[in-house]
């Protein structure tokens, strides 16, 4: 029994020398008879928790039953009764020790096999034999982690079989297997999962640029084409009543290629919002399936990373050059002036160019317009040549002599002292670089080129796959696919780097008071870049990319 029970519901607290009124609740004889004080001029009185009336007031009588009940229970004690919400639900995980309507547990343990409520689980905290316990988070999952065969809690995960398996599985059929503590299995599998989200995040972000910049390619589109619509119109209605029928002709003409090519975008644009709200949604799950506490449940929910990967990228989409209606404004212009000849002749048709979705924008004229685009670029320690020491939140790369303690890793230059951006770049993005000692290459490259080796597959600016321009106290050279172009500008210790992605322009600049162009390249990228620089190897000699602001 609670205090809840024999609690008046006009003061909440226990009843003091109770009566009862004649709907059958019970009230503090001096509760009740304050309230009804209060309605006395109202001729008519009520129960506050059913509003039975009553007319005349009821005489109150002691409720002697009662009176005993609740001085007994005084003297035997009473338990708070719980919250409703402290009582286990349908998708609550249920204490396994509470009788009677169970409460929620707070902790499960993964040795007993057994949830807890507060109460329940308090042995585990004080008790030595159990202090060792591993308590996690409720589980309604636990005895997925008894071995169906023998009835033993699995600990141990079998990497030849890829399944979890208990110590008497290890002496039987998984015998000579290669197996690991679930524990150890965990923390390895932790660190695929986390690169996997970082590529899902990193998809993300490229889907997001993508459907910003094909909204922007909508609205261009519809601009170009009202633009062409309004000078076409006006051509037209210079010329005689005998073209009007072909004036109404193109602008049809316009309107459905118009059309067409908007939806293309839109079509594109959906297609990416869709690929980005499942990204996001694998993206959640795999944050959740990270925080489980439970091993077991981790390497048995654990999606293989083969499987993340296989979903194309956001930037498979190819998109190629814009053209828009210039060709239809040029094309009726020229009608104009030959429009006599034409007409002796059979007529031609005018022809539209297919309109092509890319949003192409002049190059900033301003250091602000360029900063408008400003990337802050961090070094990836797994492609850094040992000697190169990273620095200021893997910003700065110093030439050393002694070898860094790096991990041994497959993306890592092993001869040039060179190291990549970890950000890929696209769209249009602006950094820059400063740069100490006796030189260094400044470069945006390809992901793909090699690392290992001495080759020029390998060197920044000597190869297909890269772009480069030297920087040291003589002067500025340019380098691509071993080809070296001579550079003119003003020396500077800082390098700004301005990219277009798409539009294919790679541009290098002296940075001081103002901003000299030094190289400008156009090129078509079929990738995604990545910045990256290349040091002499000259002790202290530095490169730090600069957060612009």
């Amino acid at each position: 029994m609670d205090q809840e029970t024999f609690s008046c519901s006009i003061c909440l607290d226990l009843l003091k020398d109770p009566v009862t009124i004649p709907c059958g609740h019970s009230y503090c004889r001096n509760c009740i008879k304050a309230h009804w004080d209060v309605e006395d001029q109202k001729r008519m009185h009520s129960c506050p928790q059913c509003r039975t009336k009553f007319i005349p007031r009821p005489v109150l009588g002691k409720n002697t039953m009662l009176a005993a009940l609740v001085e007994e229970l005084k003297k035997t004690g009473l338990q708070a009764a719980p919250a409703d919400h402290c009582y286990a639900g349908p998708e609550d995980v249920a204490c396994d020790f509470c009788s009677g309507r169970k409460l929620k547990a707070i902790k499960s343990c993964l040795v007993c096999l057994a949830s807890y409520c507060e109460k329940h689980l308090q042995p585990h905290y004080d008790a030595p034999a159990l202090k060792k316990h591993k308590l996690i988070d409720p589980s309604k999952n636990l005895q997925e982690n008894i071995c169906p065969r023998h009835d033993e809690v699995m600990k141990i995960f079998c990497r030849t079989d890829q399944q979890s398996i208990c110590y008497l599985c290890l002496m039987g059929e998984h015998k000579g297997h290669e197996t690991v503590l679930a524990a150890a299995e965990r923390t390895e599998k932790q660190k695929e999962l986390e690169v996997s989200q970082q590529q899902i995040q990193q998809r993300i972000q490229v889907g997001e640029k993508y459907v910003k910049l094909l909204q922007q390619e909508v609205k261009a589109i519809n601009q170009s084409a009202d633009k062409t619509v309004e000078h076409s119109e006006k051509i037209f209605t210079e010329l005689v009543r005998v073209i009007q029928k072909r004036s109404s002709e193109v602008k049809q003409q316009i309107r459905s290629q118009q059309e067409t090519e908007v939806s293309r975008a839109k079509e594109l644009q959906k297609k990416l919002e869709q690929e980005i709200t499942e990204l996001k949604r694998k993206d959640a799950e795999l944050q959740q399936l990270s925080h489980t506490e439970d091993h077991i449940q981790f390497l048995q929910n654990c999606p293989s990373v083969s499987a993340l990967r296989e979903s194309t990228p956001s930037s498979s989409f190819n998109i190629r050059p814009l053209r828009y209606f210039e060709d239809v404004t040029a094309a009726v212009s020229e009608l104009r002036e030959k429009l006599q000849d034409i007409l002796r002749e059979k007529w031609t048709n005018i022809s539209l160019t297919e309109v092509d979705v890319l949003l192409q924008e002049p190059e900033p004229e301003t250091r602000a317009g360029f900063l408008k685009y400003s990337r802050e670029i961090t070094l990836d320690p797994n492609t850094a040549h040992t000697q190169l020491l990273l620095s200021e939140g893997n910003r700065k790369a110093t030439f050393v002599n002694q070898q860094q303690s790096y991990s041994s890793h497959p993306d890592r230059f092993t001869y040039w002292f060179q190291v990549l951006s970890r950000e890929s770049l696209t769209g249009r993005c602006y950094w820059e670089v400063e740069w100490g000692g006796r030189g260094l290459f400044v470069a945006v490259t390809y992901k793909n080129i090699s690392r290992a080796g001495d080759s020029h597959e390998c060197l920044f600016g000597f190869n297909h796959k890269s772009w480069s321009l030297c920087c040291d106290t003589d002067g500025y050279r340019f380098y691509h696919n071993k080809v070296q172009t001579p550079v003119s500008g003003p020396q500077s210790s800082r390098i700004g780097v301005y990219l277009d992605h798409r539009a294919g322009i790679l541009s290098f600049y002296s940075v001081s008071e103002t901003m000299t162009l030094l190289h400008r390249v156009q090129a078509s990228f079929t990738q995604p870049l990545h910045a990256g620089v290349l040091l002499f190897n000259y002790v202290g000699d530095t490169a730090e990319f600069i957060k612009v602001k």
